[in-house]
């Protein structure tokens, strides 16, 4: 005889582990949500009463209903020049910090020109960078690559250096090679310091994008491009629309690490989740 659906054992210890994340997942998403509408309307009563400070939200949201082809198209531009420049800063700094943890000499000479590179004011060298490079994507692709170079090389020259020396010292009485230590044990070490700075960087790297476009003088495409012919226009209605853009372009990208993190490095602290 088939006992009542409340008295199954099975389904009794299904429940429980439902109902947890059901909890987690409302406690995640409802905060957030919660916080944004409280923005959303306070900029609106806000906009209400202050039409010539900044749009209401249906106008901004009107932008997108009636020229969504606009926003799209400059929305890849601008996020192709990101991801692009930042790829390729990423990947030079990363490099950069194995060869300044195998080598302190090294270190000592081209950190403090790193350190010069970060306090330049990216909008002092990005018009030099335009008119030595031209218009097309070079300079944009190379003033993103630059603004997230130094965030990146002192986490991942960190992260090289952070495995306990007494397991560095296993590997070197078992006559590791350097590859070998770096492949099995910097680099799974430096994983998450990688990580942290990529949710920095990337977001970073729509900064350097839109200053970038901002140099460009005649440049017609790009969500910087979009922002500066509509300020000069007065129309903000477009300004702030494109602001929400880039907004939303920037949590993508780190939504998308966060993601990639917790699948990557499940077995690491960083990427578990707490029950409380």
């Amino acid at each position: 005889m088939t006992g009542a659906p409340g008295n199954d054992p099975q389904s009794a210890s299904v429940n429980p582990k439902k109902s947890r994340w059901r909890a987690m997942g409302m406690q995640m998403w409802i905060p957030p949500l919660v916080c944004f509408g409280v923005i959303v309307l306070a900029w609106q009563l806000y906009a209400v009463h202050n039409a010539y400070v900044i749009p209401t939200v249906p106008q901004i949201v009107d932008q997108f209903r009636t020229q969504p082809g606009l926003y799209w198209h400059d929305m890849l531009i601008t996020l192709q020049e990101a991801v692009v420049g930042a790829s390729c800063g990423m990947a030079a700094a990363f490099l950069l910090a194995v060869l300044m943890s195998r080598n302190r000499v090294l270190e000592r000479s081209l950190m403090p020109l790193a350190v010069v590179l970060n306090v330049t004011p990216i909008v002092a060298i990005a018009p030099g960078l335009v008119v030595a490079f031209g218009f097309g994507f070079t300079p944009k692709y190379i003033i993103a690559g630059v603004i997230v170079f130094f965030p990146f090389l002192v986490n991942a020259l960190v992260g090289l250096r952070s495995p306990d020396p007494e397991v560095h010292d296993v590997f070197i009485t078992l006559y590791a090679s350097r590859w070998e230590v770096l492949w099995h044990l910097e680099l799974p070490s430096c994983l998450p310091y990688l990580f942290a700075a990529a949710r920095i960087c990337l977001p970073l790297s729509l900064i350097g994008a839109v200053v970038a476009e901002f140099s460009a003088a005649g440049e017609t495409t790009g969500l910087g491009s979009l922002i500066q012919t509509s300020a000069n226009q007065a129309d903000l209605k477009a300004v702030y629309a494109s602001v929400v853009v880039l907004a939303l372009l920037g949590i993508g990208m780190t939504s998308s690490i966060v993601m990639l993190q917790r699948r990557l490095l499940s077995w690491h602290s960083s990427s578990r989740t707490r029950s409380q």
